[in-house]
This record gives C-alpha cells, sequence and structure tokens, in this order.
C-alpha cells in the first residue's frame, strides 16, 4: 500500500512539473494615442513563448468586425518571439476601446489583449482652404 501510495505522489508530481509553453506579451494594451482619419491602424503585439514546449496560437478573435487580428501560422519555439498583428479601421472617427483574444496552448488561455486610442474626424476642408 506504502509503495502504490508514494507512486501515485511521484506519477502526480511528475505531472504537475511537466513541460509546456508559456507566453509573455511585451504589452497587453497597445495605445493609439490620437491619430488621423484614415492613418495606418496596423500595430503588432510582441510575444515571447518562455516556456519550454513549442507554443500554438490556435485563434485570435475579435469583438468586431472593426479590428481584424493576423496570428502567427507556425508554432513558436522555447526562446523564440513571435508577433500578432492587429488591423483597426481608422475610417471610424471617435474613441477606440476593442478587445483581441488570444487562444493558445498556454494554462492562462484566453488571453485578452486591448487597443485604445481615438480617431479624429474625417478632414473635410477642400484642398484649396489649406
Amino acid at each position: 500500500m506504502k509503495n502504490l501510495i508514494v507512486c501515485a505522489i511521484a506519477l502526480f508530481t511528475s505531472l504537475a512539473v511537466s513541460a509546456q509553453a508559456e507566453i509573455k506579451f511585451d504589452e497587453e494594451t497597445i495605445d493609439y494615442g490620437t491619430i488621423e482619419y484614415g492613418s495606418d491602424g496596423v500595430r503588432s503585439f510582441t510575444f515571447t513563448n518562455v516556456g519550454d514546449e513549442p507554443l500554438v496560437i490556435s485563434d485570435v478573435k475579435s469583438t468586431c468586425g472593426c479590428t481584424v487580428p493576423e496570428k502567427p501560422k507556425d508554432p513558436i519555439a522555447p526562446g523564440k518571439t513571435g508577433v500578432i498583428k492587429v488591423k483597426y479601421d481608422t475610417k471610424r472617427p471617435g474613441p477606440i476601446r476593442k478587445t483581441v483574444t488570444v487562444y493558445a496552448n498556454v494554462d492562462n488561455s484566453p488571453i485578452p489583449l486591448k487597443i485604445k486610442g481615438t480617431i479624429n474626424k474625417k478632414d473635410t476642408r477642400s484642398v484649396l482652404e489649406k
């Protein structure tokens, strides 16, 4: 019986310290600041696999169609970095407050990432007035 208990504890301990992927983002919120109507809406979330197994980003979803995320196609090896690109439609003036959700083979999945900022109104003055 003692041997069975010792084996069970050893098995549980080995499972608890098993290899896994871990993700660490340089930043989890990107602030666009105040940008011009129609300007470049692409920003990047850089991350590192700080675990000891390949990191697989299975999906990245946004809260609306105005935000289009792009995930890495291949697994990210331990110690390597990757990028999730996010393109926001900058032809929507006003405040930006959106969430992009990352699904990966990590314990804390899904991971929410945020973008924020403000887009100025379209400049409607004619070229001659400028």
